[in-house]
């Protein structure tokens, strides 16, 4: 968006990064190639208002922190998009409406379905290619919703959704199987890309969907998710769930050159926290909540919950990393009656 002319501001409290962005500005490489940005960055306590758009990008678990720095810096225009995982719109909402700041008519939802990772300060790595779902959280079309969205596309594709909380818990439902292939220190394509894990991992998936309908919400597809696949009754279905968990990995890999660029983030951005940076992940807040919304209205649970509870432990240093959580976790499965056919 820089680079075409827009007004873009970047801010964090990573000191760091700030520091690096300022001097040498944004360095990108993987699935585009090497790439140089200059960009405007500021450190918090240098910003002025009033804002306009507010797009938060932190992990899910910062996003109140986030918008707590910036609420002294509200005009009568701006307005916030989660630009996360995560159930986090809700939690803005509340936020908004406690500081007297107006509630939902100020907030965006989005789901960007490219990958990257903060590698370093001043350093991102695209992982993989993919469109934005964009939309307000009342459900309407407006001039700064279709605005943003030609902005974005500065970027990506940018797909427009009268049903953006849809969208979100699709994303939430779905990811119900990246956080199970975080359960072990390998590549997507040892663990989803192993038919054997990827039948725990999909009725994992089922239960989340589940969930999800239990709450009354309409899932929404995306391109690497149809719900219908999820809740197959056959064998003849199960493999056609199996065949679309390939084709989602082929879709993160197909434009990756492993010839000109050797990927540091190998795994999904729960696996890159725990691995790479040493720090907790951002399951609590964003399937955590998956849970909690399935527990309030008296639905199963407990294969979702148990899979967290996993990941927790891997994160306090109760539990090793490894193939032997997905022996557990299939056994677990069975016990329960939660097989695929």
């Amino acid at each position: 968006m820089s680079a075409q002319g827009h007004d873009v501001t970047l801010t964090d409290r990573w000191a760091e990064h700030i520091d690096a962005l300022k001097r040498d500005g944004l360095r990108t490489d993987g699935v585009r190639g090497e790439r140089h940005f200059g960009v405007k960055a500021l450190h918090p306590h240098e910003l002025t208002g009033p804002l306009e758009c507010v797009m938060i990008a932190t992990k899910s678990q910062h996003s109140l922190e986030a918008l707590e720095s910036v609420l002294p810096l509200f005009g009568p225009d701006t307005f916030v998009v989660s630009y996360q995982n995560g159930f986090n719109e809700p939690d803005l909402i509340a936020r908004l409406q406690a500081a007297g700041l107006g509630g939902a008519e100020r907030v965006m939802g989005s789901i960007p379905n490219y990958g990257g990772a903060l590698v370093d300060p001043g350093h991102i790595e695209f992982v993989h290619e993919g469109p934005i779902q964009l939309g307000e959280m009342t459900g309407e079309r407006t001039p700064r919703l279709l605005e943003l969205a030609k902005c974005l596309e500065a970027l990506t594709e940018v797909q427009l959704s009268d049903n953006i909380w849809g969208q979100i818990w699709a994303k939430e439902v779905y990811s119900a199987q990246v956080v199970f292939s975080a359960l072990v220190n390998a590549p997507i394509t040892e663990s989803l890309g192993n038919e054997r894990y990827a039948r725990v991992a999909g009725a994992v998936v089922r239960e989340a969907l589940e969930i999800a309908e239990a709450n009354g919400i309409q899932v929404e597809a995306f391109d690497f998710f149809d719900p219908a696949n999820y809740k197959p009754g056959t064998a003849q279905e199960t493999q056609k769930l199996l065949d679309n968990i390939a084709h989602a990995i082929w879709l993160l890999k197909k434009d990756q050159k492993p010839q000109t660029h050797t990927f540091k983030k190998r795994g999904s951005g729960i696996w890159w926290d725990i691995v790479y940076r040493n720090r907790p992940s951002e399951v609590r807040s964003s399937n955590g909540k998956l849970i909690d919304f399935g527990q309030r209205v008296g639905a199963d649970t407990r294969l979702n919950a148990r899979m967290c509870e996993m990941i927790y432990e891997i994160e306090g240093g109760q539990r090793e990393l490894g193939f032997h959580n997905y022996d557990e976790l299939e056994q677990y499965v069975q016990s329960l009656g939660k097989a695929l056919p």
